[in-house]
This record gives structure tokens, C-alpha cells and sequence, in this order.
């Protein structure tokens, strides 16, 4: 591999199917590709010419909208979540399908996505931790019809949080309601449940919802899900529009339920002990279960946006002049208009690179979990012929094999000739070994996801939208950017704040499985350096080793008066420092989509004409974002490393140099003196500044980490320059494949 690129070597056209199918992983999976071809033309069709109709200006449900109800279930969309032997088409897990669904829809409108989603949302639960009686009722009546079939599909809602002030994004916190009927002897207990829900999402035609609940009576123990039905006993009132700037194409509301329903309902059943009612599962265990999977889609369908903002900005800069008198056909700014400019192409290639590291970052987490729900089956079957009961019985037992993953990856790391080859092959075949080191993982990816995806990702969305300039504030701007933009504003908060997800990542990001598996990518980022220096993977690899070391330090390193850095409750240290742990996962994974590219890009006939200048222009993307990232770990970094010390003051004990000092060290050291920066004026005055530099032994090797990081940011700025006259090169269709 040379740096040292050839003339012919160029970004001929933006990556199509054939490349990401590559990048994600899906091209040997002809199943999900038609997932992917099913959902597009529902988002470039109907979704599309219901946005450019203006059907986003109202806040009510009508039957416009309510036409993409039909658009899904005809186009399979409904039935992508079903498992064979409920009704659906896809064998196996559906995290990576359902995110490839949320990515196509998001394209165009993330609220139509959301209006597809949602009804699985409301299904999870009965999903992840339903009986198989409630598993096999509702998610059979939740696939559409077969043709001869004479039958209503059923639409389910999710009803988690409360009408608390400012929408109630605390999950913990539930107003909701269950007590006890009726009860007969040797009869099931009837449940009165009152709740009200506050955004909910599919209310406007949801046939059921489950819903979180708290007791409300000393007959039944602790929170549970419960499944209410429209048809039940009681209130079910779906509640006034929300008055929405955002996914107008979803229907929300805040319901009210009154209901009576069967005890029966409680999603994962319950058992009854000395005449209460134990739900088997608490509602915070099966909100566990959902969103630890459907955050991941959240942050992809912010990706999208950042993606398909691309095409119509190149588009708007080429022929921003076009049309007036002194531009003429042929002319540098008839041809490329606005990207004659160095800087609307970089700031371009900030919105690419970006797009870039949230796609790959979304898609590794949504196979992470494709590969980990089986073996989470394993576990439990596991658990139950071993009848190890109850979370905390089953987290003791998790915690056993702390130790033996941890050898694992140590023998992982070490070449074949060097290691326990036996030993190796046994760990590697233990189901619950290797379900804990993906599960490390996964705590760790998923929260990361939602949050920088949604967070890194609606700032990026503003400067798409600036790019557009007056268009970009426009109803018909092109692409939506303005809609897109604003949607964001709404992901971002989707499915627990961004807190939320900063709060999750300060307890699973300090896991010593994770950081041990994060010193092996450290390791694998280096070898791939020495291969494909022009990835950035060298940057990459210091900025971890960087975060990594500031890590270890704030575990152990106390403020003035005495307190632990590193706490649950010193957010303003665990919060930043997780920010900055999500630059470094998304960029790994972006060099990784790449690499895979590189590896099997040449089994496509398609991909193989013009690959090697489309390998350049990722690499070189993956360059600039890597830099982007190394620069947000630095400045963290030292802001906390060095931020909580106090500045020494001149009459703190310093031993500062007298100015006849300084001139007699001068005498024995040339140059000393103009080294030396604490010296005290002839008549003992201090100099004009707040006190002597500060100085810190024990940050001694942080400062020689955060200059060689520097050091490694050589080439980044030579990469966007590339990159960004690559898009004035690179050919775009005459107009964009779904109406504006």
C-alpha cells in the first residue's frame, strides 16, 4: 500500500448497494437485501409524496397517513419483526433486519420509521419476556393477512412513561397503577389498572398496548408490563394529538386507561404466594430487555439523515449560479457552482465522514446483537437445567466466569505457537464464556450508539442544513434537511435521554472484560497502521491508548479535599469521558466497514471497477473522522486529567528562581533562563499571572501521550483535502429518486 495515489484512482460515483452491502455485512444475505429493496420503495414512494403533499403539517392522524399502515404490511415491512412461526419470513434474529428497515425509512422520514417501529416496540416486550401463550396470541395477530385470509391485524403501542412535567422521560418513575378487582377462590384475579401515558406513540389506532404499572395494592408485589386491549372493561381513551414539530408522519397522543383485565396479562406471567401476586418480572427487567435492542435502530435512523444529505447538497453547490446571465455552460462555476470553495467541500466532508462512522458504528451493534440473542437462549437454558433462579442468583453465576473470559482473551491475543492451544479451544467452545464477552460488548455499543449517533449526529444535521443556505430553511428543501434536521432534536431523546445513556456507559465502559477487549483492539488498530497507515487507524490507536490511560488515572486520583474522581455521582467526570469513548468505538468501526470493503470488494464485479479510488476516498474518510476523534479525546482528556488540580499560587511553597538566579544558572546552562517561567522579578514581585505553571509528576506520562497523539494527527488535513476535491469529481444523478 502506497500513499502515494495515482491519477486514475478516483471517487467515480457515491457507494451504491453493491458497496454497503459489503460494508454492513449483508451482501451474502439475499434475505435482508430484499427487506432493504421492500422498504425503499415504500419511503421513495408513498412516504416520500406524502412528505412533499405537506401531510407533515398536521399534528392529527388522517387517513392519508394512516395509508402507510397498508403500504407496510403489503411491502412485508410488519412482518420483518414475526418470527416463521408466527407468521413472518425471517428466520433467526432481527436486530440487523429492523435496523436496515429504520435506516431506509429514516432516509426520507424518521417519522414514518417511527410509525413502523413502534409497533414493534409495543410487541417487545411480549417478545423478550412474554409467555408463550402471550407470544403466540399477539404476534400472530400482529402479522398482516394472507390473501383469501379474512382477518384484522392487530397494532400494539408501548406505554412507558408518565404525563411528569416536560414529557416524563424518567422510566423509573411510574404514576401507573395495578390493584386487585375481584379475586375468587381458585379463579384468576381480575386487575384494575389506571394509567395515562404521556407521548405514545401508535395511539391513534392501536388495538393494544402494553403498558408499565406499579401497585397500587398489597396483594400484588412490586412493578410489572401488563397487555390492555381496546375492548376491555373500562376507559381506553387514546387521547389528544401531541402537538409535534417532529415525525409528524407517527401518530402520538396521551392516553388514558381505566381497564379490568385478567391477571393473566401480565407479560412473563406470575406466581402467587401466600395470596400475592408476584409478577415474574418487574417492569424494569423487561424495559431492560427492549430497549438494550431498540436503542440501536434510534441512533441509525439519525445516520440516514446525515447520508442522504449528500447527494442533494453536492447537487445544490454545483448549480447554485446556474440560470444567470454570467454563467455560462462550461464555466468552473457552471460546473461546480459553490464547490469551487474550499470550504463548503470540507465542511461537506465532515457531514460524510460523520454519516460515515454512525452508519458503521449502528450496523456492528445491530450484528453484535444478532450474534448474541441466541446464545442469550443458551444462557437461560443453561440457567434453567441448572435452576439457578432470579437475577441476582443468575448475576453471581455470570460473575464466576469473570475469570475464565478473561484468560480467554489474554490466550486470544497471543499467536497460535505461543498459547494454550487446548485450553484456548475450551474457552472458546463455553456458551457462557463467550456470551459474556459479546454481552460486555453490547452494554458498552449500545448505549454508545443512541448517543453519539443522535447527539454528534443532529449538530451535523444543523450544518447540512446550513450548507442549503436560504434553501435549507425552506419547505421543499431538497432531501427534507429542514424536517430531517429537526427530527434529530427528537432521536436524540428517543428511548431515555441522553443522560440515560451517559449514566449506562459510566458503569459498563469501566467493566474490566470490556477494557480488556479494548486493549486488544488497541493491538489491532496498530496492525492495521502498518498496513493502511491512510485509515487513520494509527491516530485511532493513540487517542484510545490516550482515553484509556486518563481512564486508570481518574479511577484512582482524588480532588484538594480528598474525593474520588471516578464516582456515580461526579458526572461532570464520567459523563465527558464516556462522550469521548463513543468518537473512539465509531471510528473503529467505520475502519472496519472499510477494511471489509477492501477484503471483498473484488468478489463484486460491480464493486471491483473503481474500487481502488473509492477505497481511497473512504480511507481518507476515515482519516478526517479519526482526527475529529483524537481531537475530542485530547481536549477532554486533558481538560480532566488537569482541570481538577488546583492552580499554585505564589505564596504556595513553588521555590521559584530569583531574577539573579535565573542569570547565574544562565552562566553554567545557556539558555536556561529563557526556559525557566517561574522567575521572580529583581524586587521579588511575581510576575503578571495567576501563579507558577502548574505542574503534576504523576501526569508526567499523560503529557507525553497527549503529544504524541498530536504528533499522530500527521496527514489528516492532506486526507480532507483529498477527499474534498474528490466531490467535485464525484458524478451524481440528474435529481434525486423520490419527489421534493
Amino acid at each position: 500500500m502506497t500513499l502515494n495515489r495515482r491519477a486514475q484512482d478516483e471517487l467515480r460515483t457515491l457507494p451504491g448497494d453493491d458497496v454497503r452491502f459489503i460494508m454492513w455485512d449483508v451482501a451474502d444475505r439475499f434475505d435482508l437485501q430484499m427487506v432493504v429493496q421492500s422498504a425503499r420503495s415504500v419511503a421513495r414512494g408513498p412516504v416520500a409524496r406524502l412528505v412533499a403533499a405537506g401531510a407533515r403539517n398536521s399534528h392529527e392522524w388522517n387517513s392519508e397517513k394512516a395509508s402507510l399502515l397498508t403500504a407496510f404490511d403489503e411491502a412485508g415491512i410488519t412482518s420483518v419483526f414475526m418470527e416463521p412461526e408466527y407468521g413472518g419470513y425471517l428466520e433467526g434474529p432481527k436486530n440487523l433486519a429492523l435496523a436496515l428497515v429504520a435506516f431506509e425509512l429514516s432516509w426520507v422520514d424518521a417519522g414514518a420509521a417511527t410509525c413502523s417501529l413502534a409497533g414493534n416496540l409495543g410487541l417487545s416486550p411480549i417478545h423478550e419476556r412474554g409467555t408463550e401463550e402471550q407470544r403466540s396470541k399477539y404476534m400472530r395477530a400482529a402479522v398482516p393477512p394472507q390473501p383469501g385470509e379474512d382477518c384484522e391485524v392487530l397494532r400494539g403501542a408501548f406505554a412507558l412513561t408518565e404525563p411528569l412535567p416536560f414529557v416524563g422521560v424518567e422510566t423509573g418513575i411510574l404514576s401507573g397503577k395495578v390493584k386487585v378487582a375481584e379475586w375468587d377462590d381458585g379463579g384468576e384475579p381480575l386487575l384494575e389498572v389506571d394509567k395515562r401515558g404521556r407521548f405514545i406513540t401508535n395511539m391513534a389506532f392501536a388495538d393494544f398496548v402494553t403498558a408499565a404499572v406499579d401497585s397500587d395494592d398489597e396483594r400484588v408485589k412490586g412493578s410489572c408490563m401488563i397487555i390492555l386491549e381496546k375492548d376491555d372493561p373500562g376507559e381506553f381513551n387514546t387521547g389528544a394529538p401531541t402537538k409535534k414539530l417532529v415525525h409528524q408522519l407517527s401518530a402520538t397522543s396521551d392516553p388514558v386507561f381505566r381497564l379490568k383485565v385478567p391477571a393473566s396479562r401480565i407479560i412473563g406471567g406470575y406466581t402467587v404466594k401466600d395470596g400475592v401476586i408476584a409478577p415474574n418480572y418487574n417492569h424494569g427487567e423487561v424495559i431492560e430487555a427492549v430497549f438494550k435492542r431498540t436503542r440501536v435502530t434510534v441512533g441509525l435512523m439519525t445516520a440516514a439523515k446525515l447520508l442522504s444529505s449528500i447527494e442533494p447538497l453536492i447537487r445544490y453547490h454545483r448549480s447554485r449560479f446556474r440560470g444567470g446571465e454570467s454563467t455560462q455552460p462550461g464555466s468552473p462555476r457552471y460546473e461546480v457552482g459553490l464547490q469551487q470553495r474550499e470550504d463548503v467541500v470540507q465542511r461537506l466532508i465532515d457531514i460524510w465522514a460523520a454519516g460515515e462512522a454512525s452508519a458503521s458504528l449502528g450496523f456492528e451493534t445491530a450484528r453484535l446483537f444478532d450474534e448474541l440473542d441466541p446464545m442469550e437462549k443458551v444462557k437461560d437454558r443453561i440457567f434453567a437445567e441448572q435452576n439457578i433462579q432470579g437475577m441476582r442468583a443468575k448475576l453471581r453465576a455470570l460473575a464466576k466466569l469473570q475469570k475464565e473470559a478473561a484468560e480467554f482473551i489474554e490466550l486470544d491475543a497471543r499467536p497460535s505457537d505461543e498459547r494454550d492451544n487446548a485450553r484456548h479451544s475450551e474457552l472458546k467452545e463455553n456458551q457462557l464464556v463467550q456470551y459474556i464477552l459479546l454481552d460486555t460488548q453490547a452494554n458498552v455499543l449500545c448505549p454508545a450508539t443512541k448517543l453519539w449517533n443522535t447527539g454528534y449526529g443532529a449538530n451535523m444535521m444543523r450544518e447540512a442544513l446550513s450548507l442549503m443556505g436560504g434553501y435549507g430553511i425552506t419547505e421543499d428543501c431538497p432531501g427534507f434537511l429542514a424536517q430531517k434536521w429537526m427530527d434529530a432534536q427528537l432521536e436524540a431523546t428517543y428511548e431515555g435521554p441522553e443522560a440515560v445513556q451517559r449514566r449506562q456507559l459510566s458503569v459498563t465502559m469501566i467493566n474490566e472484560l470490556f477494557l480488556a477487549q479494548f486493549e486488544q483492539w488497541i493491538r489491532d488498530l496498530k496492525k492495521i497502521a502498518s498496513r493502511r497507515p491512510d485509515t487513520g487507524a494509527c491516530t485511532l490507536a493513540k487517542a484510545m491508548e490516550t482515553w484509556h490511560w486518563t481512564l486508570r488515572h481518574l479511577q484512582n486520583a482524588k480532588d484538594p479535599e480528598g474525593k474520588k474522581l471516578y464516582h456515580g455521582t461526579r458526572q461532570g467526570v464520567t459523563f465527558p469521558l464516556a462522550d469521548a469513548l463513543c468518537w473512539l468505538l465509531a471510528s473503529r468501526s467505520q475502519i472496519l466497514d472499510v477494511l471489509r470493503l477492501e477484503e471483498k470488494g473484488n468478489e463484486n464485479p460491480v464493486v471491483a471497477e473503481g474500487l481502488d479510488g473509492l477505497l481511497d476516498f473512504l480511507c481518507d474518510l476515515c482519516h478526517v473522522q479519526t482526527a475529529k476523534a483524537a481531537g475530542e479525546v485530547g481536549r477532554v482528556c486533558a481538560e480532566l486529567v488537569y482541570g481538577y488540580s488546583r492552580h499554585p499560587a505564589w505564596d504556595d511553597e513553588h521555590g521559584c528562581l530569583s531574577a539573579g538566579e535565573a542569570d547565574a544558572m544562565e552562566g553554567v546552562i545557556p539558555g536556561s533562563a529563557a526556559a525557566a517561567d517561574d522567575v521572580l522579578n529583581a524586587d521579588g514581585s511575581s510576575p503578571e499571572k495567576a501563579g507558577p505553571c502548574a505542574g503534576d509528576p504523576s501526569t508526567t506520562e499523560f503529557a507525553r501521550l497527549r503529544v504524541r497523539l498530536d504528533c499522530c494527527l500527521a496527514g489528516s488535513r492532506l486526507a480532507k483535502e483529498r477527499a474534498a476535491t474528490a466531490l467535485t469529481h464525484v458524478m451524481i444523478p440528474e435529481a434525486l429518486d423520490y419527489p421534493v
